[in-house]
């Protein structure tokens, strides 16, 4: 049985329809994206599947019972909660049934207990198990870490928290809640990509459904099976992930396209029998024809030729609500002419990036750099000497906060070296494309902002511009303080357009953009003969473009190269990972009949885990420490920073070797 289903549902505000005849349904441990341009009515959708909002028209059917997560884009959270708290409410079943157990224990210390009280203590007590109650704070640990939150932020009020913050918070509560339906509107929104990679792990595990809607290719490709495509058309279904959808999806575009003009030139053949017979001996026949063909015509206009061909009248009929009415010759004719093929391709791109002309072999290079910020005493991290030359394409990757913007401007001379040099090449003519574009200046419109670096152009011209960046009409008099954040990223890329570049330093250029325009973007980037430098979390885009990747390592200092693509990175790292990881024994453990034992118990021992797995990351950190002392960098405070790090560590592993110990002696005593 489906988890939930709708049939023939409609959406519209006024006069505006936002969708029509939908039909869908969701099975149990599905996993299903919805894609489609902005403003389909995507966020819509999943507002009514949830009950959050009302369909014009249709049905819903819901599973009995049934527990939906739901996240929106932007979480507003108005708890007087820390976060530690708030995520606590996510396992209220789990609390409740501990609640139950204290009681229990409290009753079966009167000598007043009722005589089973062993035995529903000992079912509470499997049933407590076999929820996780007894590892909650290590699933909470672990559910926070994994998004992004840090130790410090656990105990943080909620109130205190940005906005991403509280919507990754949100995230988490209901991934600790367990819904039997997960719908995600945009999840990956506010977290990196070392975040993006541990919720796709988790869901990999999900035993529910999910119904996501994201931009993030890459992360769709890792974590659906299904594919909604919604259009002004309605929703089409596409089985397997992102990948396998765009395959599908030209496989359809090109047997539309055939279907289109086998039935064009079969109506065609069609019109030319009715000309030659209309006035002649087989006018009967003619007419039939014209008559059959009048209706045919107005039942492709309402449906579409896909949805009329092969199909019987009185179905189509019923459907489509055409009549018999017969047309002219000369109507039918120009309706014939008039029919449109279908679309068979994305939309033709208005962003054309040429260089001018050709820049040197040698782009870019380093020499001893370290970027940060001269009035700290420390610089963000340190960069290898480095070589850029012409025609690569590289992406700059790490955690939000590494410095990877402050790397860009520091290439760019906008920020001076913390140390080091950065020297660039011959015949540059650089174009910079900032992540919070904040070279848009709020009180232009669109026509001042591209005249502003094109005053060349005619006011014709510039519309034309804007127009093939989807500013249309009244759009160009906006100014820009009120568009949205998908439209600044449209205006900015415009404006490159207009640059004639050979260097891009492109910093999250797919922010706000929709997939259509992500895919656009991916195609002309890739035509591009020019030379990028990328800073983004769109590991699709990243995947198809780079060829190599320079990743920052906050907690290295270090900005770390890898030539390659980055799925070939991204094995080297799991490669890597392996390697570290111990391997546990396979042999199976002798049977041990063990005594029940209390709650409290049960806490101490997955807290005696969690210190134990804590110590051997920390003397893992120690290790690379260490290595580092044995042959010292050539900068003092460099060493010193390096020597106070590695008495921390050790500190922080004393003061859990203490515990450990202390938890130790009371297993044993137990």
């Amino acid at each position: 049985m489906s988890l939930l289903s709708a049939q023939a549902l409609s959406k519209s505000y006024g006069a505006q329809d936002i969708f029509t005849n939908l039909f869908l349904e969701i099975p149990p441990q599905a996993r299903i994206a919805i894609v489609g341009a902005n403003g389909v009515g995507k966020t819509t959708l999943l507002r009514i599947l949830i009950g959050e909002e009302e369909a014009s028209q249709g049905r819903i059917q819901r599973a009995r019972q049934i527990k939906i997560g739901y996240l929106p884009q932007e979480a507003t959270l108005a708890e007087e909660k820390t976060l530690w708290e708030y995520c606590l409410f996510g396992l209220k079943d789990i609390l409740a049934v501990e609640q139950q157990l204290h009681q229990l224990e409290a009753a079966m210390a009167l000598s007043t207990a009722p005589t089973d009280i062993l035995e529903r203590y000992g079912a509470l007590q499997e049933q407590y198990e076999k929820m996780g109650g007894y590892a909650y704070d290590t699933t909470i640990r672990q559910t926070l870490s994994g998004l992004g939150f840090k130790e410090t932020d656990f105990q943080r009020p909620i109130q205190l928290l940005s906005g991403g913050q509280r919507t990754r918070a949100h995230l988490a509560l209901i991934l600790l809640s367990r819904p039997d339906l997960l719908v995600l509107d945009e999840p990956t929104n506010h977290l990196d990509i070392q975040a993006v990679e541990w919720l796709e792990g988790y869901l990999s595990q999900w035993q529910g459904a999910a119904l996501i809607v994201s931009h993030d290719r890459y992360f769709l490709d890792r974590v659906v099976n299904q594919i909604w495509e919604m259009s002004s058309n309605g929703l089409e279904i596409y089985r397997g992930n992102y990948t396998d959808y765009l395959h599908q999806r030209q496989e359809r575009w090109l047997l539309r396209q055939q279907l289109f003009e086998a039935e064009r030139e079969r109506l065609e053949k069609e019109l030319d029998y009715i000309r030659r017979n209309i006035s002649g001996q087989n006018t009967l026949q003619a007419k039939g024809r014209l008559r059959r063909l009048s209706r045919y015509l107005e039942a492709v206009e309402k449906a579409g030729m896909e949805s009329v061909v092969g199909r019987k009248w009185s179905v189509v009929a019923s459907e489509t609500g055409a009549t018999s009415q017969i047309m002219s010759l000369d109507e039918a004719t120009r309706r014939v002419h008039g029919l449109r093929p279908p679309r068979q391709h994305l939309p033709a791109v208005g962003l054309n990036l040429k260089p001018k002309e050709r820049s040197g072999d040698l782009v870019l290079r380093t020499h001893k750099l370290k970027i940060g910020y001269s009035t700290e005493v420390q610089p963000l991290f340190e960069v290898p000497d480095l070589i850029l030359k012409r025609g690569e394409c590289v992406a700059l990757i790490g955690p939000n906060g590494a410095g990877k913007t402050t790397f860009l401007k520091t290439l760019l001379g906008l920020i001076p070296p913390w140390s080091g040099e950065v020297v660039l090449g011959a015949s540059l003519d650089v174009a910079y494309l900032a992540q919070a574009h904040e070279d848009l200046l709020p009180d232009n419109t669109l026509m001042q902002e591209i005249e502003r670096i094109a005053p060349h152009l005619l006011p014709s011209e510039i519309r034309n511009l804007l127009a093939r960046f989807q500013f249309n009409g009244d759009d160009v008099y906006k100014k820009v303080s009120m568009i949205s954040g998908g439209e600044r990223s449209r205006l900015a890329l415009a404006k490159v357009s207009l640059t004639n570049a050979n260097l891009l330093l492109l910093d999250e250029p797919t922010n706000h953009l929709d997939i259509p325009s992500q895919e656009m973007l991916q195609q002309v980037l890739n035509d591009y003969t020019g030379t990028i430098l990328l800073v983004s979390h769109d590991r699709y885009l990243i995947d198809a473009l780079a060829s190599q990747i320079w990743e920052i390592e906050p907690d290295e200092k270090s900005l770390r190269i890898f030539e390659g693509s980055y799925t070939a990175y991204r094995l080297q790292r799991e490669a890597e990972s392996a390697l570290s990881t111990p391997h546990l024994s396979t042999s199976k453990p002798i049977p041990v009949f063990k005594k029940k034992v209390s709650p409290a118990e049960k806490r101490k021992r997955a807290r005696l885990e969690e210190v134990e797995n804590t110590i051997s990351a920390l003397e893992k950190q120690i290790a690379i420490l260490e290595r580092k002392l044995e042959n010292p960098p050539p900068d003092p405070l460099q060493v010193q920073k390096l020597g106070t790090e590695y008495m921390r560590l050790q500190e922080q592993v004393s003061r859990l070797l203490e515990e450990w110990e202390q938890l130790q002696h009371e297993e044993q005593t137990a």
